[in-house]
């Protein structure tokens, strides 16, 4: 019953966020916790704040990261943090948001011809890209899906929002190539989700792998020879 009543709280909060989003008009479009749309001067005071949240939350584990630690590195005081997000949570919430945005740049690559001697040129740059973004939002990214395997419905969404249009396009292209795909055993999504999980926790704990002795170059042409040969069916030459 509890988080009954916090999801409809959640759900009126936003509804009256996107309410002042409309009132805003052609104003910044970003609003306070109250719903008042954001000038220029509040919106760069927000930006910082998000800022230093994911640099802490880059030095040390999230738990150990506080409104008030936050505050002092922007050079501003915890009531103003409160002013623009209810808690850590919501400030790392919005860092994931963001970092999902930038997801359609490995889009291109992926829906390329991978049937030529390009194809396998493409996978590398899936899984570069793939690793460059971890690197660049690790913290949010790694926060995100903790929170969403715990069952936080809202980081559920941004990761789902991320990931969705990587599994379709993998999981057409596995479908394109492998005309008996699911009468052999594979289900193109299955496959597609398999990838998307592996070419993840890759992204994410790669330095640990470096630390063994394999190589960012390593790393890259490993899996994109896995992520070529399954989604096309063939060894790449």
């Amino acid at each position: 019953m509890r988080d009954m009543l916090s999801e409809t709280r959640s759900d009126a909060k936003q509804r009256v966020r996107n309410e002042a989003r409309e009132r805003a008009g052609c104003g910044t479009g970003v609003i306070a916790q109250d719903g008042r749309p954001l000038g220029a001067r509040a919106v760069r005071t927000r930006t910082k704040l998000l800022e230093c949240t994911q640099q802490l939350l880059t030095e040390r584990q999230a738990r150990d990261v506080s409104v008030v630690e936050i505050a002092r590195r922007a050079g501003t005081s915890p009531a103003t943090f409160y002013q623009y997000f209810a808690d850590i949570e919501e400030a790392t919430l919005e860092l994931a948001s963001a970092a999902a945005e930038e997801v359609p740049a490995i889009l291109e690559p992926l829906a390329a011809n991978w049937s030529g001697p390009s194809g396998l040129d493409a996978a590398r740059t899936v899984v570069d890209a793939f690793i460059r973004h971890w690197d660049q939002h690790h913290a949010a990214l790694l926060f995100r899906n903790v929170a969403a395997e715990q069952g936080d419905p809202r980081f559920q969404k941004v990761r789902i929002r991320a990931l969705r249009p990587v599994l379709q396009e993998l999981a057409k292209k596995i479908e394109s190539t492998h005309g008996g795909a699911k009468a052999a055993g594979i289900h193109p999504v299955a496959a597609a989700a398999a990838l998307a999980a592996i070419l993840e926790r890759l992204a994410a704990y790669h330095q640990e792998l470096e630390l063994l002795g394999v190589s960012h170059e390593q790393l890259v042409e490993t899996s994109a020879r896995i992520l070529h040969q399954i989604v096309t069916g063939r060894i790449a030459a």
